[in-house]
């Protein structure tokens, strides 16, 4: 259809009367138009639109009567998320002090926008937003930030309700605060996360397999790749050849596969600084398999989904039924994330050095690696920092003696 109606509107609350004429050998050969007398002046307007389809001709002229009736653009509930809101920020957050508008803006720009900002406003949903948060708080973002986030865009979808374009607000989900109470127990104790031992990673990686469509064993590698390099699965996906040294069996880790406008994007990773980790005997002969099913060059990406595409937490999750599985093993609490939580610990108990871990792990403080240490070793690194502290207090430094 064409797009002319955008340049002339008829006013708000006038009475539309409307035709369809069918104009053959034309390549939109239905006009619809209405008819409209001008407030001001009382003269006959009209406006039409050229379309393939009758169908189409009527659909323009309800969009246009419902415009008319309720002041709402009728382009507006096909626009993406982003211009929707780009439009109408600024009636979406009346009332607000610039204190509070700032936080929400930029959980607008960095948040909303590159995770669900290419979605139609119509096609948002409870889910779409549910799944939304549980990414922002899996990305390890602050309770504010997501508290902020989720505040704009319900001020958004609210406009959106009163325009009419959705009959409910599914940005008014609740229960994400739980996500957090869990993240506060992982932090506290990441160890009752991991899986106990190889036997269980292998059963668990072969499992997901077989309750995938086609059955398709790149899942497998993702999980033991994952577990055993401690890495996010974000951080599996941008793996690519390159990175990957096979004379000292290690992998760089520099990206990571995440959501971004329009789609997944590869940036940086979560520290924004790569490192260095350990390929273990285990997976190097699964790691070699990978490299050969490649087209050989350094760019190609070590791990994709069964359509050569790239891998998120969500994609694995529902191509491998995890949570059907995991619950049938017996491991209900158990997330994607956890692989991580898995290779840590076992690198801990395997008496793997804090700083080394701290290294491998990419954590910004010490005291977050330490909480994977086993409680024994755990005590003894503790009373180690407690005399550091104590010898850096003033003058608790002691006085060397001549002999």
């Amino acid at each position: 259809m064409s797009t002319n109606h955008r340049k002339r509107r008829p006013p708000l609350g006038v009475k539309l009367s409307d035709d369809i004429e069918y104009l053959p050998n034309r390549p939109t050969p239905w006009r619809a138009r209405v008819r409209w007398a001008d407030p001001a002046t009382g003269k006959r307007l009209s406006l039409s639109e050229s379309c393939q389809t009758r169908d189409q001709a009527q659909a323009w002229i309800d969009d246009m009567k419902h415009y008319v009736a309720g002041g709402t653009d009728p382009d507006a509930g096909a626009m993406k998320l982003t211009d929707y809101g780009n439009a109408n920020m600024e009636l979406a957050l009346r009332g607000l002090e610039a204190k509070t508008r700032d936080p929400y803006l930029a959980g607008w720009r960095k948040r909303v926008v590159p995770t669900i900002g290419h979605i139609e406003v119509q096609a948002i949903t409870y889910g779409v937003v549910d799944r939304a948060v549980h990414g922002w708080i899996a990305d390890e973002c602050g309770r504010s930030v997501v508290k902020n986030s989720i505040a704009v865009l319900v001020r958004v979808m609210e406009q959106a309700l009163r325009d009419g374009l959705v009959d409910r607000n599914p940005a008014r989900i609740s229960g994400w605060q739980r996500e957090y109470a869990r993240a506060e127990d992982e932090l506290d104790d990441p160890r009752s996360l991991a899986l106990p031992d190889w036997a269980t990673l292998t059963r668990l990686a072969d499992a997901l397999v077989d309750r995938s469509s086609n059955e398709y064993p790149g899942w497998r590698d993702v999980v033991l790749f994952a577990a055993c390099t401690a890495a996010r699965i974000g951080e599996v996906s941008g793996c690519r050849v390159k990175d990957i040294d096979t004379s000292e069996w290690t992998w760089t880790v520099r990206r990571q596969t995440t959501s971004g406008p329009g789609g997944l994007i590869d940036k940086g990773t979560k520290g924004k600084r790569a490192r260095k980790v350990p390929i273990i005997e285990e997976i190097r002969d699964l790691v070699q398999r990978r490299i050969s099913e490649t087209d050989g060059t350094g760019d190609a990406r070590l791990f994709t989904g069964p359509r050569g595409g790239r891998i998120t937490t969500a994609v694995l999750r529902d191509a491998t039924h995890w949570d059907e599985v995991v619950n049938q093993l017996g491991y209900e609490h158990l997330r994607r994330h956890d692989l991580r939580h898995t290779g840590l610990t076992w690198m801990a108990d395997a008496g793997v050095p804090v700083h080394h871990l701290q290294r491998i792990a990419g954590h910004g403080s010490l005291t977050t690696t330490q909480r994977y240490l086993h409680p024994d070793r755990r005590s003894v690194t503790d009373a180690g920092a407690l005399l550091s502290q104590h010898l850096q207090r003033p003058g608790g430094t002691p006085r060397l003696r001549a002999v």
